[in-house]
């Protein structure tokens, strides 16, 4: 699906757990995220520094989908 998107001319960003996964699938522009139950956040943190770590992660996803890439990127910190 998401190569599909691409192909239609929407920049897809895929936040993932696992990004050999994502890499199988074709995803251009990867984030990786926190943990299986949990992508997008972590319940041992306390409310504000959970809500850092979304924000963290979020800005990343929007960095990715501004660059122009040619392969497969893994966007890390």
């Amino acid at each position: 699906m998401v190569k599909e998107i691409e192909r239609a001319g929407l920049p897809v960003v895929h936040m993932c757990t696992i990004v050999p996964i994502s890499k199988t699938v074709g995803a251009n522009r990867i984030v990786p995220t926190v943990a299986i139950p949990h992508p997008l956040g972590n319940p041992n943190l306390s409310r504000a520094e959970e809500k850092a770590l979304r924000r963290k992660l979020v800005e990343r996803a929007l960095k990715a989908l501004q660059t122009p890439v040619g392969d497969q990127t893994v966007f890390e910190e």
